[in-house]
């Protein structure tokens, strides 16, 4: 059982949806990220999402391009951001991370180095956007072999033949793209989200956790209502590129949470 495993079965004994929130490694710089990623517990953060700065993020809306240009402008690196996880391991042994991206970094590691280097850090999961089933073979199935949990994306338009190709090797949650296009465009709506949430879960056990278009503490208990918890990033990494404090960040974050925490 990883972190994510347990962090969910913890929620679902006490009947608590789940609040997920993405950073981005290295935004504006390691130091900032790094007391970021270690407050997010304290503000209610159930798992953590860490971005892995990539130069050609093609899933992402200008918010996060520009968080990963920034990291990259400040010199954070893949291994600086396995540094970071293993950093904050050391005061937190049980909050989840995951690390998503993009495969090339990986790739270019190497994956069986990167896996065994991932797990050393304390990372429970991967979201890599741009490998689909296909290419379960290239880093899904050692990953999970090493164990560490593979989240996959479904999206409005994954339709019920896909459907069961996207789930089949995934594990620790299923990530729902509540709107299609990319991240920090439209807001999500529950009343759409709900009745695709609802298709999903007749297919796995997993938990389905709902991201993109998440900004205020409304919309993530709304969201969390028709879902098992909620996402929220391009909103949070917004804070950091106007340089708000990282206390002023984490008390809009403790909002949302609070806000998904109420579902």
């Amino acid at each position: 059982m990883t972190r994510i495993d347990a962090r969910f079965a913890a929620l679902k004994a006490e009947s608590r949806k789940a609040f997920v929130a993405y950073v981005m490694a290295g935004d504006p710089d390691y130091a900032t990220s790094l007391e970021l990623v270690q407050g997010l517990p304290g503000a209610g953060v159930d798992i953590i999402e860490l971005g892995m700065p990539f130069t050609d993020p093609m899933a992402d809306g200008p918010t996060i391009q520009l968080a990963g240009q920034r990291a990259l402008e400040g010199g954070q690196t893949l291994q600086k951001t396995l540094d970071m996880a293993r950093a904050f391991r050391a005061s937190d042994d049980e909050t989840p991370i995951v690390m998503m991206g993009y495969y090339n970094p990986i790739h270019n590691r190497g994956v069986e180095r990167f896996l065994a280097d991932a797990k050393e850090a304390g990372i429970d999961g991967l979201i890599v956007v741009d490998l689909p089933p296909e290419e379960d073979e290239e880093l899904c199935i050692p990953a999970q072999a090493a164990g560490l949990n593979f989240i996959r994306l479904a999206t409005p338009t994954t339709d019920d033949k896909r459907l069961p190709e996207v789930l089949q090797n995934t594990s620790g949650f299923v990530y729902y793209v509540s709107i299609t296009g990319i991240t920090g465009a439209a807001a999500a709506e529950a009343a759409d989200v709900g009745p695709e949430v609802a298709r999903i879960k007749a297919r796995t056990d997993l938990p389905v956790i709902v991201g993109f278009g998440i900004r205020s503490p409304e919309t993530a208990e709304a969201i969390a209502a028709v879902a098992d918890g909620a996402v929220v990033g391009s909103a949070i990494v917004k804070l950091v590129e106007e340089g708000r404090p990282v206390p002023e960040i984490l008390d809009y974050v403790a909002g949302l949470a609070e806000g998904a925490h109420r579902a």
